[in-house]
């Protein structure tokens, strides 16, 4: 288990798409503010709050575990640090400091590592694994309301400035490259998991989430044309399923109860956007029923929204975005089957449970109970 100098430019390369997703969104929330657009403005700006005061909880309850764990008392300045929204930053900081080090010291040919060595290389993946969660909370409880927000001016106005464009662009790359990195680090950090190599497999799982995710994403955009109360009562009652499927897997990724409570809020979210596995056990049927529901719920919200044509929706998109939605949705759906039937590492083994919590486990780390694929 290496850190490599590859893994080290994918952090970089993490942090700046990172920076770069955080500067658009406060640059579009204030566009907006300026040209007196509050309400959008506004979600903008509640949407970007959200998921970041989330992810600073998660983080800063994730140091004060570390810290217990290695019998260190818990210090007041990670707490400092995370109130003032620094938290991924701090994590960043440890992350490339520690990377640089095991990535660029230590030869990668050296096939006999030091014990020191190992161990520095097992605490920077673990540190870049925790990233990558934190990472892909932030993705589905920011950038995908966010890129409905930016769908739906868009479409609404049937012009976008510069600023909406780049926002659509950013939250696009950060929902791709958090969703891929999150993979390949989650499999990394569990020695009794198989890695996710090569480039086929990975770009085949991107565009798998990337294709049904843009699909659902559209057609809620459509809904919220037709009726806005519809469209949130659809979301809300999701999330309530979800978060009902969180409690009856019985979810064990926290060790205090009011943030398992928090977990199982935030996985029901991300279940509105796309499956996961939040329990590590064989999934195959429970993963066919989710998108036969995504398909038809699609192919309803298409048939309702061309039954009732809409005069604030610019007319020349009706054609366009219908095509849109069902190719993508049935791109994604082809690359999910190939990914599944051809590349997954376990795709060997599919009649056993996941060996994530279907054997004893072999390191103790909150990474063993997060969302698996």
């Amino acid at each position: 288990m290496k850190y490599t100098k590859q893994n080290f430019m994918m952090s970089v390369l993490g942090i700046i798409i990172y920076i770069t997703d955080l500067i658009v969104d406060i640059w579009v929330s204030v566009r907006f503010f300026h040209e007196g657009q509050y309400v959008f403005s506004v979600l903008a700006l509640s949407f970007m709050l959200f998921g970041t005061l989330v992810v600073q909880c998660f983080s800063y309850s994730w140091f004060k575990a570390d810290l217990k764990k290695a019998g260190q008392e818990s210090q007041h300045c990670f707490l400092l640090l995370h109130c003032l929204q620094g938290g991924i930053f701090t994590r960043y900081w440890f992350a490339l400091k520690r990377g640089y080090h095991a990535a660029f010291t230590y030869d990668s040919n050296t096939s006999n590592f030091m014990e020191e060595q190992i161990d520095l290389h097992k605490e920077v993946i673990d540190r870049v694994t925790d990233l990558s969660m934190l990472r892909l909370f932030e993705t589905y409880l920011e950038g995908c309301p966010q890129l409905i927000l930016q769908l739906y001016i868009l479409l609404g106005r049937g012009q976008a400035n510069f600023s909406q464009y780049a926002a659509i662009m950013v939250s696009c790359c950060a929902i791709s490259w958090s969703t891929v990195d999150y993979q390949v680090a989650l499999r990394k950090s569990l020695p009794d998991k198989k890695l996710l190599n090569g480039l086929c497999p990975k770009i085949t799982y991107l565009f798998y989430k990337f294709f049904t995710l843009l699909s659902w994403m559209l057609s809620v955009v459509l809904l919220l044309f037709v009726n806005v109360k519809i469209a949130l009562f659809m979301l809300l009652f999701l999330w309530l399923l979800g978060v009902i499927w969180a409690f009856k897997k019985n979810t064990q990724f926290c060790t205090s109860v009011s943030m398992e409570f928090l977990y199982r809020i935030v996985v029901g979210f991300i279940l509105i956007f796309t499956f996961f596995n939040i329990k590590g056990q064989n999934t195959k049927c429970p993963m066919s029923c989710y998108y036969i529901v995504r398909v038809l719920g699609t192919l309803g919200i298409l048939i309702v929204f061309w039954v009732c044509p809409l005069t604030i929706f610019n007319s020349d998109y009706f054609m366009p975005i219908s095509i849109t939605i069902v190719l993508t949705l049935l791109l994604g759906i082809l690359f999910l089957i190939v990914y599944y039937g051809t590349f997954h590492p376990n795709r060997s083994e599919e009649t056993k449970c996941d060996e994530i919590d279907g054997k004893p486990v072999i390191r103790e780390c909150r990474m063993r109970y997060f969302l698996m694929e």
